[in-house]
């Protein structure tokens, strides 16, 4: 490729990221802005006077403090629950044999079609007869298991070569041996992406938890902001450091994990 068209293309790459980058920075730069500052036309894309106070705000007077707790052990306890699960029954249809295998994996696939939504109803009710509803537990549930996490792992765990299991089992390893011991690490790009998956579903979903906690003081911060808003329409800043609060601890997560997270990528698309 000549030199003119690299530059086209990396200058095509280049105003592609700073379009989608933008939005995030005025909103980083909206929650540093005095109260007001930002309803201005055409709005400013700096603080004129840098601020923290919409954070203070936040977290002393709106108590955002205990509800991104609530969040945080939510997204924690159901992504490392998920993983169990997922992990657990994709090893199980990759390389273990039971009767109807076949037959449960497409059933399965089958119920992607099925659109959450249409579940809502008859989950609610399930876990009202369990005694689930306003509480952790009827949020983290419903997500232990999904039908996307074990055919991810299943299709990357089918390209475990079966000798090394069979190796493991002649030496007298246990199931629950060799699934630790060896399983486990040969999965671990993918256990990280679909923890990182797992964990933004859970962090960022809105609906589930608005409907299964009728207590404030277990509400999730996406439902505490949506509900905070309600009395702060015209305070853009105040909504913006809320914002920004949402947004920063899956974005350091996904940062802190890129690695591992295009790696599992990668090696699922060429082994899947």
């Amino acid at each position: 490729m000549n030199r003119p068209a690299t530059f086209a293309i990396n200058g095509l790459l280049l105003a592609a990221a700073m379009i989608s980058v933008a939005p995030l920075l005025w909103m980083l730069s909206a929650s540093l802005m005095p109260a007001g500052q930002s309803n201005t036309f055409p709005p400013p894309w700096f603080p004129a006077a840098p601020t923290l106070g919409n954070y203070r705000e936040l977290f002393a007077r709106a108590g955002v403090g205990h509800y991104l707790f609530n969040s945080v052990v939510v997204a924690t306890a159901g992504t490392g629950l998920s993983l169990l699960f997922n992990v657990s029954a994709g090893y199980a249809f990759a390389k273990l044999s039971f009767p109807g295998r076949e037959r449960i994996f497409r059933s399965l696939l089958a119920a992607l079609v099925i659109p959450a939504q249409v579940a809502m109803l008859p989950l609610f009710l399930m876990l009202r007869a369990m005694g689930l509803v306003n509480s952790y537990g009827g949020v983290i549930v419903p997500a232990l298991a999904s039908v996307f996490g074990i055919f991810l792992v299943r299709q990357y765990a089918r390209s475990i070569p079966d000798e090394i299991l069979e190796a493991a089992r002649l030496e007298g390893a246990g199931e629950a041996r060799i699934f630790v011991h060896i399983v486990l690490p040969l999965l671990k790009p993918i256990l990280v992406t679909l923890a990182i998956f797992t964990f933004l579903n859970i962090w960022n979903d809105f609906m589930w938890p608005l409907i299964v906690l009728t207590d404030s003081r277990l509400q999730t911060l996406p439902v505490a902001l949506a509900l905070l808003s309600r009395e702060h329409v015209q305070d853009n800043e105040l909504m913006m450091a809320g914002s920004v609060v949402t947004v920063l601890p899956p974005l350091l997560l996904f940062l802190g994990l890129q690695r591992y997270y295009i790696q599992g990528l990668l090696l699922g698309s060429v082994k899947g």
